[in-house]
Order: structure tokens, then sequence, then C-alpha cells
């Protein structure tokens, strides 16, 4: 096998084994099913291996082929990524594009003075970010539909490599009228009887209050379920509840408004970072974005 096709037929297979069937990946190469179907199988041949089982349309990978994709894509990303990295250490790098996902929060509150600090850097490389839920974004990192996303994260799977950047503190707020309000210090079983106002089930910060609650043994109750903080601190203001939310979402204009109390002595510390496939390769533009994601930014 001549080495010019052995590329092509591991892009072939790399796509197919990213998509999970023949059409996505030959769309996705600008090439036709049949081509795809045909660089995969002189691949197996090739390797004397069956590197797809076919169920119908879709194509799961076998042993053989899992143990391929694992050699693979890492020489194949580098070596399509080969002219911006020589363009890194030739001289300065100034196109290419990165993509992101991140959730509601991180965007309004944790990428802005970062997507700044990026742009005064690198004008000419485009950002596109994707705002997805975690379950969604660890999606998108396992498909290699972005480069890396950026959040927080409580458990993180074996295929998943979690770097921490940022730490900010849980706080409890509530209106300035609320009967906890002229307490200085609280605890849980202070909270306990009244009504909080938190994100989804599934979302880290539902999961987290519940964990906290139940390591206590004391029992807690949601009154209102809501997706974002911006909604959050509304209705918080306007006397419907209180909440436990992430220091970082909190504004001059929110410390006038609402009553705040530190529950660093309860909740862990909220920590937010980069979130990549164990093992990915970062494009120098990509890895120019992580680089520029220094502790000082924030500063708690």
């Amino acid at each position: 096998m001549y080495k010019g096709n052995l590329l092509k037929h591991l892009r072939a297979f790399i796509q197919t084994a990213r998509s999970g069937s023949v059409s996505a990946a030959a769309e996705r190469l600008y090439l036709s099913q049949p081509s795809v179907s045909q660089q995969i199988k002189a691949l197996e041949e090739e390797l004397d291996e069956i590197l797809f089982e076919r169920q119908g349309p879709r194509m799961r990978l076998t042993p053989a082929g899992e143990t391929l994709l694992e050699m693979a894509r890492p020489l194949v990303d580098r070596l399509d990524a080969l002219p911006d990295e020589f363009a890194r250490r030739h001289g300065s790098l100034d196109r290419g594009e990165i993509r992101i996902a991140a959730g509601e929060s991180t965007i309004l509150y944790l990428l802005p003075p970062l997507l700044q600090r990026f742009r005064r850097a690198h004008p000419g490389i485009f950002v596109h970010l994707h705002n997805v839920t975690g379950a969604d974004g660890l999606g998108m990192i396992r498909a290699d539909e972005v480069d890396f996303a950026v959040g927080s994260m409580l458990e993180v799977p074996a295929d998943i490599d979690y770097r921490p950047i940022y730490r900010f503190n849980p706080v409890l707020i509530m209106s300035r009228n609320h009967p906890l309000a002229r307490r200085k210090t609280l605890g849980l079983a202070d909270i306990s009887p009244y009504g909080l106002i938190l994100p989804p089930r599934r979302l880290t910060t539902y999961r987290l209050v519940d964990m906290v609650f139940q390591q206590h043994q004391l029992p807690f109750r949601v009154t209102l379920e809501v997706g974002g903080w911006e909604v959050i601190k509304k209705y918080v203001a306007l006397g419907m509840g209180i909440s436990i939310v992430t220091s970082i979402c909190l504004t001059d204009a929110d410390r006038d408004q609402l009553v705040l109390r530190d529950m660093s002595s309860y909740f862990p510390r909220r920590s937010y970072g980069v979130v990549l496939r164990r093992g990915a390769y970062l494009s120098p533009q990509a890895q120019r974005f992580v680089d520029l994601m220094s502790p000082d930014l924030f500063q708690q």
C-alpha cells in the first residue's frame, strides 16, 4: 500500500469511526459513499483485520478497529495540523480557527475576558463557540466536533481529560427582606426549611446541592427549577426563594440588590477549566487559547 493511499484510507477509517456511518464520513470528506467503503475495505485487506461490524447503516468498531483508531487518530491529526504547526514555529500564527463548547453560564461569565485577551493577541484566528449542556459538550469532544470545552466537572470519565484552572466560592443568595437576611452566619440546617431555586437536575449545580445535603443528612426542597443564573438571580430578588450559586456569576449590581453569604465551609469551591478528549492533539490555535487561560484573570 502506497503511503499516500494509506493516509487517505486512514482518514476514511477515522471519519467513519467518529460518525458511525459511511454516509456521514463521505459527506465530511467530500467523497462518494462507495469511495469511502472501498478505502476501508482496502485498509482491512492490508492489515488482514476486520475493522468494523456492519449493523445496517451503522458501523461499530471491532477490537482491532479500536486499536487502530487509538494509534491512527493522533498521527493523522498531527499531519493535518502540520501547516499551522509550521506557521507557529516558523513565524507568527495569525490564521485558522478554534471550536469551543461551553455552557451558557461559562459563555456569559468566564469566557468574555478570555476571548477579549485572545482576540487582542490573535485577531486573525476565528473562534466558534457552541452553547451546549455538559453532556452535549462531552459528545462533541468525543466526536471531535470541537477542539475542547470550557466548563466545570464533578465526575471525569476515563476517556476525558479535565484541567481545572479557576476556582470560585459557593454563595447563598437571598432577597433583602428574606427571614435569613439579617443573620450573619448560616448553616445548612438554617437553609433546609426554605425553598430553593436551582438549575435543572441534570446540571452540576443541582447535583452538587443534592450531594452536600445528603452528606449532612438534611432534607432540602426545590420550589422552582429554572435554567440560567441570570433568571435565578432575578427570581431570588423578587423573593420567590433562595439559591446557591457560584461567585463568578455575581456582579456589583447583584451585591447591591441581594444578600450574600459565603458557603465555602459546606460546599466545595467550584472549578472551571479545559475539558478535552484524553490523548487529543490540540492545534496550535487551540493551544494558544489554553495557554492564555491563566489563573490571574480571576482572583477570588
